[in-house]
């Protein structure tokens, strides 16, 4: 057991951990290389996050042609495949050319519970309700205020009852908006603030017992079904007449729309489905210094919301228009946090034309559509391999360490050809047998 790890020096806490690597001075030097030349920027990157040693570097990529809303955007991603990034960026094209991405936003309000158990009369804490919600927003008003100057705060608080699923326990569920900023900072702060309030209007209270109170904790949740982002394709089945070479338009969609139906009703295609959804939503979330963390959280709770996991994105042929949609919850922010603190993702919103938090909401929304276009045109017709070990390559040619003239033979050779590491291996070995 290491104890006061976090006290000591940066050049220590590296010392120790490369102790742990099979070549100590090797793996010391390579987490030295690896930080930032620039001190002042080292110190930011450092200061994010506890016992930094060194930096993990992702590549950091743009995906151009989003027209969304009529506004054309090149897209910030990091992520370490680059497949989304080429799928993101075929699809933008291709629907660029049919009009583009048409996104909107239904709701921006987050939601907060203190969680809490109650062992007196329940019909009396609800009758006290009305009075309990005045007192608190007095009692939090010092952490609301400036939010409130800026057009958010507190939105709603409401007692919830939930003794059905465990013995006298009951939630504030509170609701807030938050405007431009992710605020999950103000939200914690102000849930915390108001179970103290909670204790506080209960003993200040007659007829009530404040040993019949035990708070048990005040956090956001992840879950913001009220916090929606929407966007869409739609064509006419006519203009699909160049998605696929060798299938006709109609049957392009016959078949996309199959394989969407199909994520809709069974859970195994679900999962897959949507992760490639979030493949281009958390390359954008993570570009911007966001928290993807909580954006998967929360779709993948919202895809569950009918008692079954289910496809986030849908797709429809209505008279001759093909649709193809998604819907799912999204809390980003353009202020506060790493949005600003984070150099890069300071250069990503800017890269955006500065967007508000709705913007990027539909920004991040438009990614996830186009990845997951991609990936239902390649599984349906050309299967997904194909182009993405062709991606791929680049990588397994950088593991076998080939030179820059057997990487350029390799690219030429297997331009036609099925790539997997095993026949690239082999070819490798051939050219230098020869």
């Amino acid at each position: 057991m290491i104890k006061g790890f976090s006290k000591l020096p940066a050049q220590q806490k590296l010392q120790i951990a490369a102790g742990k690597c099979h070549d100590p001075k090797a793996a010391a030097l390579l987490f030295e290389s690896f930080r930032h030349p620039d001190q002042e920027i080292q110190k930011i990157l450092a200061g994010i996050s506890e016992n930094t040693i060194s930096n993990y570097p992702l590549p950091y990529n743009v995906a151009p042609n989003f027209l969304i809303n009529g506004k054309e955007y090149m897209v910030p991603m990091v992520t370490e495949e680059s497949s989304v990034v080429a799928a993101a960026a075929s699809a933008a094209r291709f629907w660029h050319e049919r009009g583009g991405f048409n996104a909107t936003v239904s709701g921006t309000v987050k939601n907060g519970h203190v969680h809490f158990l109650y062992k007196g009369d329940s019909k009396q804490l609800e009758r006290v309700m009305p009075d309990m919600r005045v007192f608190l927003r007095k009692y939090v008003w010092r952490i609301t205020k400036k939010m409130e100057e800026r057009g958010g705060g507190i939105r709603d608080m409401v007692l919830d009852d939930r003794t059905n699923i465990m013995p006298h326990y009951f939630q504030m569920h509170v609701t807030f908006e938050t405007k431009d900023a992710m605020g999950a900072n103000f939200i914690n702060s102000c849930l915390e603030e108001l179970s103290a309030g909670i204790k506080a209007f209960l003993s200040d209270t007659p007829g009530f017992n404040t040993q019949d109170l035990e708070l048990l904790m005040a956090i956001l949740s992840n879950y913001n079904e009220q916090c929606l982002a929407q966007v869409k394709v739609s064509c006419s089945v006519d203009a699909l007449e160049q998605a696929a070479a060798g299938l006709s338009a109609g049957e392009f969609a016959r078949r996309f729309i199959l394989a969407v139906n199909i994520a809709e009703a069974d859970v195994y295609r679900a999962t897959t489905h949507n992760k490639g959804i979030m493949n281009g939503v958390d390359a954008v979330i993570i570009a911007t210094g966001n928290d993807f963390r909580a954006i998967e959280a929360g779709a993948h709770a919202y895809a569950s919301r009918t008692g079954q996991y289910r496809s986030l994105s849908t797709a429809t042929l209505h008279n001759n228009t093909f649709t193809f949609s998604l819907e799912m919850p999204m809390t980003v922010g353009t202020t506060g946090g790493l949005t600003r603190l984070h150099p890069l993702a300071a250069r990503s919103l800017e890269i955006l034309g500065d967007p508000n938090a709705e913007t990027l909401m539909k920004i991040a929304a438009a990614a996830g559509l186009a990845n997951n276009f991609a990936a239902i045109r390649s599984l349906t017709t050309t299967g997904i391999q194909s182009g993405h070990m062709q991606m791929h390559l680049s990588n397994i040619i950088l593991q076998l360490n080939a030179s820059q003239q057997e990487a350029t033979e390799i690219q030429s050779h297997f331009s036609t050809k099925k790539v997997s590491y095993q026949a690239v291996a082999d070819y490798l070995r051939e050219l230098r047998n020869n």
